[in-house]
């Protein structure tokens, strides 16, 4: 494979997980009455703003687009590093089949591993971002940059996991 197109792959993977991330937290605040951007407000203004006390946003405020847009270049960056990081595995799978069950392990691990940081650095804010929310917006999103990558390489499920 080439070097583009593994380059591009590991961004398109970045950003199907930013994208789906985005849209599950956009759908989550819209379904509990928030406002598109609470969660991502609500982060930005922990990251950038120092809010150790989310509940002050159990009162009205106004969406802090500095804070909102600083926090998605933090998500986008990190997800596309990741999408890269991911390929970087996948590519070694797949040039080196005796190391595909270690790469796919390394994925899960990766996977467990940024939940439970995440997790971590919310802690303060578990009554408006809970656990679950977490781990389906990360599983959705592996779920999802997964489909593109199988459907893009044919048998990898089998190269990895078989």
């Amino acid at each position: 494979m080439t070097g583009n197109r593994w380059l591009r792959d590991g961004v398109i993977v970045g950003l199907i997980a930013y994208a789906t991330v985005a849209v599950f937290y956009s759908a989550f605040d819209m379904l509990a009455n928030r406002g598109m951007l609470f969660t991502v407000n609500l982060l930005g203004q922990a990251l950038f703003r120092g809010l150790r006390d989310p509940s002050v946003l159990q009162f009205p405020m106004t969406v802090d687009t500095q804070a909102v847009f600083w926090y998605n270049a933090v998500h986008f960056v990190l997800s596309l590093a990741i999408g890269l990081f991911v390929l970087a595995l996948v590519e070694t799978a797949e040039r080196r089949p005796a190391r595909a069950g270690l790469m796919a392990g390394a994925i899960a691990t990766g996977f467990a591993v940024t939940v439970a940081v995440i997790g971590h650095l919310t802690e303060p804010m578990r009554a408006l971002l809970p656990w679950w929310s977490i781990v389906v917006a990360n599983g959705a999103a592996t779920a999802c940059a997964a489909a593109y990558l199988l459907a893009r390489r044919p048998g990898l499920w089998r190269r990895m996991f078989g």
